[in-house]
């Protein structure tokens, strides 16, 4: 299976080094958190990466070429500067036949991969994202028992879902993907989904940080040097 990752965002928020580099090119532990995202998806045995370059491609595509792969296979694709993610998806269609996982380049968790997977097939639905309790700012999720019914973009308190990333996709879900490089995945195209109960929410209760802010970083910095870090499973 195949795991897509957006990584063309800018990262502006968070240091001054943001503006040299992609967000997810950003270390964490002397790391980019992209490299922790993919070493998750390893531990579950999904290796074969595409990656979605936009803002300072260049760095990523540097870093791996310089990088061991050992078993991995990585493809970095030029989604285009300023793409939104709906459309940074649509551009690399082409590399798709199957079922596969994406995500965005800027958030971690302790998520079980195969666990999510077994849930979207057992759903059979086109698209599946994973839910997830969320610090304060985010907009949040409705959901009616595994199905996501709407989309709010305030905040509603601490018993609140929000789409953490981690996607299953079905083929299926480029359809939906109509508006060029100005989709923008969670609107419109997941809103669909989601009137068409077809898209379906798999609740993780456990950890879940992305990294948008400088205090974000500092607090995935912390948990990586104490030794305390979630997401590390391998």
């Amino acid at each position: 299976m195949k795991c897509v990752i957006l990584a063309g965002g800018y990262g502006t928020r968070i240091t001054e080094e943001s503006y040299l580099k992609p967000k997810p090119m950003i270390e964490i532990g002397g790391k980019p958190i992209l490299w922790h995202i993919m070493k998750l998806y390893s531990s579950h045995n999904i290796n074969d990466f595409i990656i979605c370059c936009g803002y300072r491609g260049n760095v990523i595509k540097e870093y791996f070429e310089k990088y061991d792969f050992n078993s991995w296979n990585v493809k970095m694709i030029d989604t285009g500067q300023n793409t939104m993610t709906g459309g940074r998806l649509k551009r690399i269609e082409k590399e798709i036949e199957d079922t596969f996982c994406m995500t965005y380049g800027d958030g971690l968790s302790d998520i079980n991969i195969k666990k999510l997977i077994e849930f979207h097939n057992e759903k059979k639905s086109i698209a599946t994202l994973t839910a997830v309790h969320p610090p304060e700012r985010f907009g949040v999720l409705n959901l009616s028992e595994d199905y996501v019914v709407e989309f709010h973009e305030k905040f509603s308190g601490k018993a609140s879902w929000i789409n953490g990333g981690f996607f299953i996709f079905e083929p299926e879900v480029f359809t939906y993907l109509h508006e060029g490089d100005s989709t923008v995945l969670e609107k419109n195209p997941l809103e669909n989904l989601a009137k068409k109960n077809k898209l379906t929410a798999f609740r993780h209760k456990g950890f879940w940080h992305s990294m948008d802010t400088l205090r974000d970083k500092n607090h995935l910095e912390k948990l990586w040097s104490t030794n305390n870090a979630p997401w590390k499973n391998w």
